[in-house]
């Protein structure tokens, strides 16, 4: 799996490619780790080129739903592909994670839920 983070209009993306799965999961975690120490309240994770998802990377979704939450801020999920949405339709993932289908409709997410706070 390929990891790339930038900023883009001032918010942390997370782009990954390959499979997202036990095995590629601890360079994901320790990326969130990170929040806590450089507060980053708002990620956007781009899943366009994520070809497949299991249990492991979920649980480290999850885990940085959680960390983004606890500094008032969200982890959204954008672009993806039609398997990984069904596994997450099929978890009820879909309906607790904050979800886009582009990264410029993620950006927009991220811009009104800031106004909101």
């Amino acid at each position: 799996m390929e990891l790339r983070n930038e900023k883009i209009d001032g918010i942390m993306v997370l782009q990954l490619s390959g499979r997202f799965d036990a095995y590629e999961s601890p360079a994901v975690e320790q990326f969130f780790q990170r929040i806590n120490t450089d507060p980053l309240p708002y990620v956007i994770l781009n899943l366009i080129n994520v070809n497949f998802i299991d249990s492991t990377g979920l649980a480290t979704l999850t885990i940085g739903m959680k960390r983004c939450r606890q500094q008032q801020g969200d982890l959204i999920l954008c672009g993806m592909q039609q398997p990984i949405s069904i596994i997450f339709q099929l978890t009820r993932l879909d309906t607790v994670f904050t979800l886009a289908s582009t990264l410029e409709e993620a950006i927009k997410t991220v811009h009104t839920l800031e106004t909101k706070s």
